[in-house]
C-alpha cells in the first residue's frame, strides 16, 4: 500500500478527539430536530478538521491516508465511476429480490424527517458532512492502522468497526456492512481517499432519496 501507515499515537489522538466531540454534542444536545441536526453538522466538521489536523501534524501527513491535492481531480473522478458501477450492481441486485417477491427499498429505506428544513439539513449532514469525517477515520485513520496486518485484516476490522459504529439494534446494518466493504476495496485499490468518500456520499444520498420515495 502506498498511503503511509498510521501508528497508535496517532490513532488514539484521532479516537480521544472523536469521544471528547461526541460526548460534548450529547451533554448540550438542542430538543429541537433542527436545531439538533445543525449542532451535529458542526460537530462532524470540526471533528474532520481536527482529524486531519492531528494526521498533518502528528502523524505522517496527509499523503498517508491517502490525501493529495495534485490527486484531488483523479480521486473524484475514480469515486464517481465507482459509485456508477455500485449504483448499477445495487439496482440489478434490487430487480432480482423485487423479482422474488421482496421490497428492496424496506432494505435501505431509514426514516426520515417531514418537515422540508430538516429534510434538507438531513441530506447536507448525513449525506455530505458525516460520511466525509467517517471516511477520514474509518479508512484513512483505522485501515491504515489496522493495514500492518494485511489487507484482509484491514478489511475486515475496519469493517466491523463501521459497522459496530452504526448498530442501533439488535441486528446487523447489512447496508454499512456491505458498504464498509466496499469503501475499504476502493481506497486499497485507488490509494486515494477521495474515492471512497465520493462512493460513500452518493450512496447515502441515494439511500436518503429512496426513503422519501419510499
Amino acid at each position: 500500500m502506498e498511503t503511509g501507515e498510521i501508528r497508535i499515537n496517532t490513532l488514539m489522538a484521532a479516537m480521544t478527539a472523536l469521544l471528547s466531540v461526541e460526548v460534548f454534542m450529547g451533554l448540550i444536545a438542542p430538543e429541537n430536530p433542527s436545531e439538533r441536526l445543525a449542532m451535529l453538522g458542526a460537530g462532524r466538521m470540526m471533528e474532520t478538521g481536527t482529524l486531519l489536523y492531528i494526521v498533518r501534524h502528528w502523524g505522517q501527513g496527509l499523503g498517508s491516508i491517502g490525501l493529495s491535492a495534485s490527486k484531488t481531480g483523479e480521486g473524484i473522478r475514480k469515486g464517481l465511476i465507482w459509485s456508477l458501477v455500485f449504483g448499477i450492481t445495487a439496482l440489478g441486485c434490487g430487480f432480482v429480490l423485487y423479482s422474488f417477491g421482496m421490497n428492496p427499498l424496506s432494505l435501505v429505506a431509514s426514516g426520515m424527517p417531514i418537515n422540508t428544513k430538516e429534510v434538507w439539513l438531513l441530506l447536507l449532514v448525513g449525506g455530505v458532512i458525516g460520511p466525509v469525517t467517517e471516511e477520514v477515520f474509518f479508512r484513512g485513520i483505522c485501515y491504515g492502522f489496522f493495514r500492518k496486518w494485511g489487507i484482509a485484516a484491514a478489511l475486515i476490522l475496519t469493517t466491523a468497526v463501521f459497522t459496530a459504529a452504526h448498530s442501533h439494534g439488535s441486528g446487523i446494518p447489512i447496508t454499512q456492512a456491505i458498504g464498509g466493504i466496499v469503501f475499504a476495496v476502493a481506497y486499497e485499490l485507488e490509494q486515494n481517499l477521495l474515492v471512497p468518500v465520493i462512493i460513500h456520499v452518493t450512496g447515502n444520498l441515494a439511500i436518503f432519496g429512496a426513503s422519501l420515495y419510499a
